[in-house]
């Protein structure tokens, strides 16, 4: 839910405003006939079991992300109000495995729900949105991976005047993460927390050079935590006999700003990953290596960075880590079993600083995974994932872990 802030009144007004606007403008047919309303369910199962205590955790439950999406009116300056909702029903829980709000007094796990209105405003080809979003930035990204999406509020502004050049810009002041019903300021992951930011900023830009060579760079600014840096390439090419090659470059300079509440924080993240395709098969292989004094600056409610080559379940992004991973995927439709994929992937960390003189640290990751989407009929759309990560560290607690998903997306209208 909104907090009782300027900025949440700010949103409030907003939303009025257009609303006012659509309902009075003789384009509300336009705003309304290019609608769409989707409402995904989802049922998420997860289980851990640590090596260590605490020895297992895990939940279970069932969640609806609704999601209207408005079409514009028919102005000069076109406007529309796009809205969101999600809930988490808890069917059951045993400890803090992160995919619900938990709390250490009670011991328990709750319910959550949240949510929001995005108003936007369109001219030409240059759109405005304040509100919420599920960002996917180099410098900002949501998290997909448990029950609840994270939601990020702010105000953007995406240009694409000129072909091939995507422009944004925007500012992001609070975010709900997958185990929160309420926004919160942003802050360091700990332990401990750092203080709070009064938010991020951003600006940035993707470029498609050709066809099949896209550069892009974006620079962020966490107010009194991290200022980031961040310069990407990636090249798409047919290597004929039906092999496709696809190549990405990725750095991050991050270090701290402001006050930087934070601590100390000097990285550099380098990655490269190669992405080869054959008719039904795909190889991967990806590199990373982080240098500096810190590791990678890291949200607080376990917002992830999914830009980055190699953050998966395990994160891959502590102080002088370097780390290489390989996976491999199968699509059985080459077989006959259309909607049916299943694929491994193993990462290895190394040279991993714990610091304070305790040397350093090495870890790695297998995951295993399937998915099946139902590709006709009444149940049409509805999937079933399966996958288990089985993750060891040479210092620390490994843990073995078991998703399943089923997920059926219902387009309303």
């Amino acid at each position: 839910m909104l907090r009782n802030t300027p900025r949440g009144h700010i949103l409030t007004l907003i939303g009025k405003t257009v609303a006012l606007t659509v309902t009075t403008n003789s384009a509300l047919a336009d705003y309304l006939h290019d609608s769409r309303l989707d409402i995904d369910m989802k049922n998420f199962y997860l289980h851990r079991n640590y090596s260590g205590p605490p020895s297992n955790v895990g939940s279970w439950s069932q969640g609806f992300d609704l999601k209207f999406v408005s079409g514009y009116t028919d102005t000069p300056l076109e406007v529309g109000l796009d809205i969101d909702a999600q809930y988490a029903l808890k069917l059951d829980s045993a400890g803090n495995d992160g995919s619900l709000p938990y709390s250490e007094t009670a011991g328990k796990a709750s319910d959550a729900s949240r949510a929001g209105v995005t108003a936007k405003f369109k001219y030409s080809n240059t759109e405005l949105k304040i509100g919420d979003f599920r960002p996917r930035l180099p410098v900002a990204w949501f998290d997909p991976s448990r029950q609840l999406e994270t939601i990020y509020q702010g105000a953007v502004v995406e240009s694409n005047e000129i072909d091939g050049l995507n422009i944004m810009t925007g500012s992001f002041w609070s975010a709900a993460t997958r185990a929160s019903s309420n926004h919160e300021k942003f802050s360091l992951s700990g332990p401990p927390e750092s203080p709070e930011s009064s938010g991020l900023d951003f600006a940035g830009f993707s470029y498609k050079i050709t066809p099949t060579l896209e550069a892009s760079y974006y620079f962020g600014l966490m107010h009194d935590l991290y200022r980031q840096h961040y310069a990407g390439l990636s090249h798409f090419a047919d290597l004929g006999n039906g092999f496709n090659l696809k190549t990405d470059a990725r750095f991050w300079q991050s270090i701290d700003e402001g006050r930087a509440k934070g601590g100390n924080i000097d990285n550099k993240t380098y990655g490269l990953q190669f992405t080869v395709t054959k008719g039904y098969h795909l190889f991967g292989l990806g590199y990373q290596q982080l240098e500096g004094e810190s590791g990678f600056p890291t949200l607080s409610g376990y917002i992830p960075n999914l830009h980055m080559v190699n953050w998966s379940y395990t994160v891959f992004a502590f102080a002088d880590e370097r780390s290489w991973t390989t996976r491999y995927a199968y699509d059985f439709g080459g077989v006959g079993i259309p909607g049916l994929k299943m694929g491994a992937r193993f990462t290895k960390g190394t040279h991993w600083d714990l610091g304070q003189g305790q040397g350093n640290n090495q870890q790695t990751e297998r995951i295993l995974f399937a998915n099946y989407v139902v590709q006709s009929g009444e149940l049409k759309n509805l999937s079933f994932d399966a996958r288990t990560i089985l993750a060891r560290y040479e210092k620390g607690a490994n843990f073995s872990e078991l998703r399943l998903t089923t997920t059926y997306p219902l387009n309303v209208w």
